[in-house]
């Protein structure tokens, strides 16, 4: 029998339940929704999460749309999920976690004696080290940005290959490959000898159709690759950036982007306008390089000195 908190699923079956990680102000127990898919056949472990970050709500669409496609019968190995790590943040639609006013994917790997968040990672990431590969399902927050796969373990990490070709065998397309933040699952994660990566499934607040089933091929991808499910995957060639250039705005006003999202950017091109409510032309941002179009701010007003895009750079393809 393979359990996750109160889930517990013997060989050939499937079974839901809730990962105890503490109390809520009224003195009650909550717990995280999790399942175990325990397949017939014996095989390797994948951990799924998504919405460490409450308002990411795009995983949980790819988690939704996944596991009543999951026949236990057809899977070699283990599927281990939690639907939704950060409860109190996805209770108010809120990217941090509003007990400890902390994002949840800085917490990592976390202390079972801490704060909330600390809590959460730290029985979370408990499930996690148990499996052979990790996939921890995001989406671009408040910002419109292009379906990508992060790869933050970091370029001389001696998991970094394993991890870029869990990347590609994902398969949004674009892949950025560069070292994380501290306290993130997919750096982490690498550091326990487990492959990770970090999915980003497009962008802005709310729930997109297109990015979840990004997300949705992406795990089936990962599925068959590895041998849960029968099935070949032939991995395409992705996009990959290292880096990033920020562009913010000189001038307050609204802006008008004249580069669409994945378009290729030339040194010296215009990416955005800055006109006030009348439409006169207020500021004129250019590329101070080349790159790739990957990230911009949702709404249009902005004040002097507000971020407004990012162009991807050292781009190659693998």
């Amino acid at each position: 029998m393979t359990s996750l908190g109160t889930a517990q699923a013997d060989p050939g079956e499937i079974d839901t339940g809730r990962l105890p990680v503490g109390e809520t102000r009224d003195g009650g127990e909550f717990g995280l929704p999790v399942a175990v898919v325990n397949g017939a056949r014996d095989g390797e472990t994948l951990y799924l999460q998504a919405a460490s970050d409450g308002d990411e709500l795009n995983g949980v669409g790819v988690i939704q749309r996944v596991v009543p496609r999951l026949d236990p019968d057809e899977i070699s190995g283990t599927v281990l999920v939690v639907g939704i790590v950060n409860y109190h943040g996805f209770q108010v639609a809120e990217h941090r976690n509003p007990v400890d006013d902390t994002k949840m994917n800085r917490a990592y790997p976390g202390d079972a004696e801490g704060t909330s968040s600390e809590r959460i990672a730290a029985a979370t990431f408990d499930a996690a080290k148990r499996a052979d590969l990790i996939l921890d399902l995001h989406q671009g927050s408040t910002s419109r940005m292009i379906n990508e796969v992060r790869v933050r373990c970091g370029s001389r990490h001696r998991l970094h290959d394993e991890c870029l070709e869990l990347a590609k065998v994902f398969g949004c397309g674009h892949v950025l490959d560069q070292k994380g933040p501290d306290g993130q699952l997919a750096r982490v994660g690498p550091d326990e000898g487990i492959p990770t990566v970090d999915p980003e499934l497009g962008g802005s607040v709310g729930w997109n159709d297109e990015s979840i089933q990004y997300g949705v091929r992406g795990v089936f991808n990962v599925l068959r690759y590895y041998g849960f499910l029968e099935g070949e995957v032939a991995t395409e060639t992705q996009t990959r950036a290292t880096g990033f250039d920020q562009y913010g705005t000189p001038r307050g006003g609204l802006v008008r982007f004249e580069k669409a999202l994945g378009e290729d950017v030339s040194n010296g091109e215009t990416l955005f306008t800055v006109r006030n409510v009348f439409g006169t032309v207020k500021a004129e941002v250019t590329a101070d390089g080349s790159g790739l179009f990957w990230r911009s701010r949702r709404l249009p007003q902005v004040a002097t000195g507000e971020y407004v895009c990012s162009v991807a750079t050292g781009l190659n393809t693998y």
